[in-house]
């Protein structure tokens, strides 16, 4: 079973309720709460919810790990595999896209990029800027170029990094790849079609009662270790504002609002990514998901 849907719409308490029905396993989908440094944050299941039921690829990465979708998939073939020597019911829940496509539909075989070439590429972003690089992008891969904007740091370093480390454009490795974990018609998908103006409410709430709990402290934490910016995790949402409030440089509440308005902005991307790219996702309403998942299972 794999239930996927917009930030804050519900999909662990499905998961959940589902799995204690089922007697299932839960395995994370989402690329930050991979990170045992963000519980909070990132909304983790809590310590009590995990000893309910079996949960797994939560909280198993340190901060500092530039965890890519291919190492979930190869966390996730072992939790699989154990799934189905215990004969349970493996679900995947989470709300990130590249996680599910590349559980049903394979991934490319981009290969491990060596820390010294990820760490010069890194500095000569922050000694030439990132539109210096772009330019060099466009004339070393012109096709992975044209497809990002001259803003975006992070995919543009990757770029450079495959270059660098293989000597093949990303292009020419996307053309190859890793064979799905989930053959077609082994599995039913669900996305939770959350009304967006109650979503983002949700979201708002959910926001203020991290911050009433240990969000900042978490942050806190992590800001001391003084990690590389681009990590994935130093980018979770409300992790740059909370950073900035941290270092005197906006007030709690500005911070509050930039991290509201970018997790919204984010739930909107999810919308349509899953739209366009995961069509065989039914789109149910989360209030009707339980009864949808449980007629599914039943066929």
């Amino acid at each position: 079973m794999l239930i996927a849907g917009p930030t804050a719409s519900g999909k662990s308490a499905l998961a959940l309720s589902f799995a204690q029905k089922t007697g299932g396993m839960i395995v994370n989908a989402d690329s930050m709460q991979v990170y045992r440094d963000l519980r909070v944050l990132t909304a983790r299941p809590t310590r009590e919810e995990e000893r309910m039921v079996p949960h797994r690829l939560y909280g198993h990465v340190d901060a500092a790990v530039n965890f890519s979708a291919g190492a979930f998939l190869t966390d996730a073939e072992k939790a699989l595999a154990e799934a189905r020597e215990q004969r349970i019911l493996p679900i995947f829940v989470g709300g990130t896209g590249l996680y599910f496509k590349a559980l049903t539909r394979g991934l490319s075989a981009v290969p491990p990029i060596p820390p010294e070439i990820r760490e010069n590429v890194r500095a000569r972003l922050a000694r030439d800027g990132v539109e210096a690089l772009h330019a060099e992008l466009a004339r070393r891969d012109s096709v992975s170029a044209q497809r990002l904007t001259p803003r975006d740091r992070t995919r543009i370093a990757r770029a450079l990094e495959v270059i660098e480390a293989t000597g093949r454009s990303l292009s020419d490795w996307h053309r190859e790849g890793l064979p799905p974990l989930l053959a077609p018609n082994t599995f039913r998908a669900v996305f939770l079609a959350a009304e967006r103006d109650s979503l983002y409410a949700r979201i708002d709430t959910r926001f203020e009662a991290m911050l009433n709990s240990s969000a900042l402290e978490e942050v806190e934490r992590l800001a001391a270790r003084k990690l590389d910016p681009l990590l994935p995790a130093m980018k979770a949402h409300g992790m740059p504002p909370l950073l900035a409030h941290l270092g005197g440089q906006i007030t709690l509440d500005e911070a509050a609002s930039i991290a509201k308005a970018d997790t919204r902005h984010y739930a909107k991307r999810q919308f349509t990514w899953f739209r366009h790219q995961l069509p065989e996702f039914a789109w149910v309403r989360p209030e009707e998901a339980e009864e949808w998942v449980k007629g599914a299972t039943a066929k």
